[in-house]
């Protein structure tokens, strides 16, 4: 029989012995309040903050914020299904759980807490380069539908050795990082002293490959590689054309959830642009300020094939792990199948740029103000 950890007992002790989670969290807002009661101030900031004045980070979710959606009614809905196919499978939701660096801080296990999820689930898990334990390992934990991100921290020959490693453990697709040329400065993890723990492990040398990162390395991949190709990190019209122009299989819209370039757009206001200009030419993704059932169906209305959560994603993992995880999950999931009921929809066919209209923000933009019970305790950066 199967003995619980030390780490498994004394989260149950935390949730006062209960085991149903649905019913221990009924909200989103209750999984955040309780995984910031797990996790230190240091890796919490890392997780929530953003760079410089965090502006990126709040129209991200000032532009969800500014779409509404149109109700319809005498409908058959007695159907609802979410489920959608990416890169030749089918999931359950057109969801990927986002690469996170270092999410080892958030559940004992990392990135192969997240890929047991994943499999549970079914959706896409992109596993971080940046996080333990390593791709082979991740994929020996679950049979999941998953892409590996990369990187750049070496020359070609250090390119290509991960890509055969990830074909030769059976991942869907590789992406590459291509907004990271420079570090950006995270005022939360500067106040804290905490920026020097995360780049330990990464000299200049080797940092120095991202910022030499252009075309030509995309075009000698897909000549290269057999392997639907992602670029993370696209937040402009002229690079997801020339994306599509390369044969790049997906465009990742994302700006690290506000971690990369401050006063950057929200990534739904760059959406409609880009859908606009490739026309199915290649698969779009796009994450950043998505935290609710309905922010998925706004980006899914604009165009997108999936969306990313990142943050949500660390939440329910320094809530209860694995469980905690599936439980994000599980409530998004119910967000969507309560709207499309309203709205008359029965599957993504039903739902387009006709579902959205302009609507008037009603709530200051923050990293959780989309759950408006949420309380913290008050700390000198923000929460």
């Amino acid at each position: 029989m199967k003995t619980k950890s030390e780490k498994e007992l004394e989260a149950e002790k935390r949730l006062g012995g209960n085991e149903d989670l649905s019913f221990r969290f009924a909200t989103i807002h209750e999984i955040i309040q309780h995984a910031h009661s797990t996790v230190s101030q240091g890796v919490w900031d890392y997780m929530a903050g953003a760079t410089d004045s965090e502006t990126t980070l709040r129209r991200n979710r000032h532009g969800y914020d500014k779409l509404g959606l149109r109700p319809r009614a005498m409908k058959d809905v007695t159907h609802f299904d979410p489920s959608t196919e990416f890169f030749g499978k089918k999931v359950r939701m057109p969801l990927i759980l986002a690469p996170v660096g270092s999410i080892e801080s958030f559940a004992a296990g990392g990135g192969a807490v997240t890929a047991k999820a994943a499999e549970r689930f079914n959706v896409f898990d992109m596993l971080s380069s940046r996080c333990a334990p390593g791709l082979e390992e991740v994929a020996k934990a679950a049979d999941n539908p998953r892409i590996f991100q990369l990187y750049v921290r070496g020359d070609d020959d250090f390119v290509d050795d991960y890509v055969q490693r990830a074909i030769d453990s059976g991942y869907d697709g590789f992406a590459v990082t291509v907004d990271s040329a420079s570090y950006s400065r995270r005022e939360r993890d500067l106040a804290n002293r905490f920026m020097k723990k995360w780049r330990a492990n990464v000299s200049d040398e080797e940092h120095i490959w991202q910022a030499k990162w252009t075309w030509d390395n995309v075009k000698r991949f897909k000549d290269k590689w057999d392997i639907p190709f992602v670029l993370k990190g696209v937040g402009d019209v002229e690079d997801a054309a020339r994306a599509a122009q390369e044969g790049v299989d997906a465009v990742y819209i994302s700006n690290h959830g506000g971690r990369a370039l401050d006063h950057g757009r929200g990534t739904i206001q760059i959406l409609p642009d880009i859908v606009s200009e490739v026309k199915g030419k290649t698969k779009i993704i796009v994450d950043g300020g998505i935290q609710r059932g309905t922010d998925i169906i706004k980006a899914m209305a604009i165009g997108a094939d999936m969306v990313g959560i990142g943050r949500l994603q660390c939440v329910g993992l320094g809530a209860a792990g694995q469980d905690g995880l599936i439980r994000v999950l599980e409530i998004l999931e119910e967000e969507l199948g309560i709207a499309f009921s309203l709205m008359g929809a029965q599957t993504w066919e039903d739902i387009g740029p006709d579902s959205l209209v302009e609507a008037d923000p009603v709530h200051d933009p923050s990293v959780w103000s989309s759950h408006i019970m949420t309380e913290l305790p008050k700390h000198p950066y923000g929460n």
